[in-house]
């Protein structure tokens, strides 16, 4: 249900973001500008970035170098992908300690965007609750593997 949740979110903040750059071209050429477009844009990639992110850990189905790992056997390969994902886990702890100490030190601050005044602190806090989504992930298909 929640991965569903997570594709069609993903998915809607990625058509909404083809269709501001669109209109915004479009407006562009025929002399009519929308004004913060970008800003739009940045916030409907960062949502189905972050829900990207989720699902393809979800699916373990995230990037992977093959040419070294089928060349491997069942054991090794096994061990790497442990490794691979024991990195992958730490990487986004450090994300989520940086981005929460930012959002933490500027919380009082009521960051928007420049034009429409695109709340960062709600953009912020889909970016976190992401990377805390991933390491919960990750973690679980570590303690997965251990038993196994």
């Amino acid at each position: 249900m929640l991965r569903t949740i997570l594709i069609l979110l993903g998915g809607a903040a990625l058509l909404l973001a083809t269709m501001i750059d669109t209109l915004a071209v479009i407006g562009r050429h025929i002399g009519l500008p929308i004004n913060g477009s970008i800003e739009l844009m940045q916030a409907a990639v960062m949502i189905s970035g972050a829900a990207a992110l989720v699902i393809s850990l979800w699916d373990d189905a995230h990037a992977r170098v093959h040419l070294l790992l089928d060349r491997l056997g069942p054991s090794a390969r096994r061990l790497l992908d442990q490794l691979s994902d024991g990195i992958t886990l730490i990487f986004l702890a450090a994300l989520l300690a940086g981005a929460g100490w930012l959002a933490a030190d500027l919380w009082h601050g009521h960051e928007q965007s420049e034009l429409l005044g695109v709340p960062w602190a709600a953009l912020r806090a889909v970016a976190n609750v992401a990377l805390a989504m991933g390491i919960a992930i990750l973690g679980l298909r570590l303690l997965r593997k251990r038993r196994a």
